[in-house]
């Protein structure tokens, strides 16, 4: 399975700059007939169970060939369901030698949000290319040493939004580089549920990224973000809780971002109300989507009467592709490090500001 001479090998002798440089990551990792890359994913939760295993079953560009996983019990039924020997199943004390592992490309990062800078930076440090799930990590500090830790070694980082690769978010962000509906003035979105997290769930753990700020506020964040196609100089953060499950974590949260040349966001995330929608107002004209980011039904509508109809496609498959079609052609990944790290600083914003009687926080 793995090579005597590996490309953890190569680099170590010709240098991590000059490799990279020189060659591009899929010259160093791949062979020009690999046609599928191999990813492993880190942690077996809901997500990777539910959406990015059967995901990778309808990629053209990927395949599921390796789990890392701190739960014995699970092993039998994934090597069962997906084909996966022996030498391709890890546990998080052992995760490093993946490095000696040729048949493994990406490391998926699927684990609790406080612990994604640990693991990430183990796949680069072993020369994988790493996709780490958002949000990116608990502060800068460590977004930037996931960063770090990818450009030291040469590997691609990509952050898990996969609404930056949906058709209709797409479009959305089109609209506002090409000013379809003229300068955007306004952006006001909404991503929370109405629901409850048991008492061993890492949501209502303020260590391991819980809080609707963290889990699901990054949504938002992110949107008002691309929607206006500029970043903000400036937040306003309020946070709160009604329920007693979430007395360490915020159950709702509400935010401004302040833009350039006076555009504003508005922003709401929560846990114990429903809200899933994306409005965008510009000087000729406006668009919506709703609901904006769910996994799939995406819809929306211009003021002009365009209907923005939902895309078929599996998401999180659409998104691994395009991702591990970068890799291969040796491009930047659609969504970078830095992108997670800027929403990062924006959530610490949010909470400083909250901390501070709803004070202005530059940024």
């Amino acid at each position: 399975m793995a090579n005597d001479f590996s490309r953890k090998d190569f680099l170590k002798t010709a240098g991590t700059a000059f490799a990279a440089a020189s060659f591009g990551f899929p010259n160093i990792l791949l062979s020009k007939q690999k046609e599928k890359l191999g990813v492993a994913l880190v942690g077996l939760g809901s997500y990777s169970t539910g959406r990015l295993a059967p995901g990778l079953q309808k990629t053209e560009h990927c395949e599921l060939r390796g789990i890392v996983t701190g739960s014995p019990h699970k092993i039998p039924k994934w090597q069962k369901q997906y084909n996966i020997p022996d030498s391709n199943v890890y546990n998080y004390e052992n995760m490093h030698e993946v490095a000696k592992n040729d048949d493994i490309d990406i490391i998926y990062v699927v684990t609790p949000p406080g612990l994604h800078a640990k693991y990430s930076i183990i796949g680069a440090e072993a020369g994988k290319h790493v996709w780490c799930e958002k949000p990116m990590a608990m502060n800068v500090e460590e977004c930037q040493s996931i960063i770090d830790a990818a450009n030291k070694n040469g590997v691609s980082l990509s952050i898990g939004y996969r609404l930056q690769h949906e058709p209709n978010n797409r479009t959305i962000i089109r609209y506002g580089k090409e000013e379809t509906y003229g300068a955007v003035q306004e952006v006001k979105s909404g991503a929370g549920y109405n629901g409850s997290h048991s008492a061993d769930s890492w949501r209502r753990d303020p260590e391991l990224g819980g809080g609707a700020l963290y889990d699901m506020g990054v949504y938002p964040i992110n949107a008002s973000r691309y929607s206006a196609n500029m970043e903000p100089v400036a937040v306003r953060g309020k946070q709160w809780s009604e329920r007693d499950i979430y007395n360490e974590v915020d159950e709702f949260t509400e935010f401004e971002l302040e833009f350039p040349d006076g555009v504003m966001a508005f922003g709401e995330t929560s846990f114990g109300k429903s809200t899933n929608y994306l409005n965008v107002d510009c000087t000729d004209g406006w668009y919506r989507l709703q609901p904006f980011q769910t996994y799939s039904g995406v819809k929306g509508e211009t003021s002009d009467g365009k209907e923005l109809p939902p895309d078929p496609h599996h998401q999180q498959a659409r998104q691994m592709d395009n991702e591990a079609l970068a890799i291969k052609e040796g491009r930047d990944p659609i969504v970078p490090g830095e992108d997670g790290l800027r929403d990062i600083r924006i959530v610490q914003a949010i909470m400083e500001s909250f901390q501070n009687s709803e004070a202005r926080i530059s940024l």
